[in-house]
């Protein structure tokens, strides 16, 4: 595993309490297309499309979404240490790819005027970013954004000068596997609150990719997640990705979704029990 920045706690924060200020960015030409045929256009942004298509993620953010993407441009992928890049797109640590990549992506359209309402935005890695309004400046963690809305048909990109990193674990002690086990609950349960409406009101291809993001995500912790639950959502993805019909595939991960959720709400009963004793 790489080294990236280390946190005690997992952060998940939920609620707005920023002033309201008003941004001052570039103006940005309409664009046509999905969020990777945005980036990709935009000339900056080849490391960024190389890490996902490594992780697999390119066919997710064609999804309908919508996502809003804070894009770090190739220069800020050169700020990190000498090889990082290199070493990340190896086979060996995709789920450490994916982890990263995912922490750059928020479930929904958030615009910056959005943004700035907020203290920070839960991830579809699972963790929260942290928003900063300083002047003039909008500031995700430590980056900052230098060009905001970038429109596409399924979100909106922000683009910023240094790559997120996840908060890391410290240990895998009981305490940090319950908070694990939290954070993928409320993921996966996020993901059902989102695409459950969407598949009723026939838009089952949103639902489906929605499903598969939360899935991808769990994964994304490894084996700080009931293995039970690791195995039903790779069973689901499996399954999934055989599937042409969307409506079955948003069926398929459904219950996956459903099976895990199950698994990880049983070990933490086991967990409890446990400490009672």
């Amino acid at each position: 595993m790489l080294p990236i920045r280390r946190s005690t706690r997992l952060r998940r924060a939920l609620l707005p309490a920023a002033s309201l200020l008003c941004l001052s960015v570039s103006p940005v030409a309409a664009q046509r297309g999905d969020i990777p045929t945005v980036a990709r256009s935009a000339g900056q942004f080849a490391t960024l499309i190389t890490a996902l298509e490594a992780a697999g993620l390119t066919s997710t953010l064609r999804g309908n979404g919508p996502y809003t993407v804070f894009a770090p441009t190739d220069e800020a992928f050169r700020k990190l240490p000498a090889g990082t890049v290199e070493n990340l797109l190896k086979p060996e640590n995709v789920e450490q790819l994916r982890s990263i990549l995912l922490y750059h992506v928020v479930p929904g359209r958030v615009t910056a005027s959005q943004a700035r309402r907020l203290n920070s935005a839960s991830t579809v890695e699972g963790r929260s970013v942290r928003i900063r309004n300083e002047g003039s400046a909008l500031r995700i963690n430590a980056a900052t954004v230098l060009r905001a809305d970038v429109p596409a048909t399924n979100g909106v990109i922000h683009v910023i000068d240094e790559v997120l990193l996840p908060p890391d674990r410290v240990s895998a002690d009981e305490p940090d596997r319950a908070s694990d086990a939290r954070a993928a609950r409320e993921l996966l349960s996020l993901a059902v609150r989102r695409g459950a409406p969407l598949f009723n009101d026939g838009n089952v291809e949103a639902t489906a990719a929605i499903y598969e993001v939360a899935a991808r995500s769990v994964l994304a912790l490894g084996n700080r997640v009931d293995g039970t639950a690791r195995r039903a959502l790779e069973r689901g993805l499996r399954d999934a990705d055989r599937e042409r019909d969307p409506e079955e595939k948003a069926w398929v991960l459904r219950r996956a979704i459903d099976d895990a959720d199950r698994s990880l709400e049983s070990g933490r009963r086991r967990m409890a029990t446990t400490r009672a004793h």
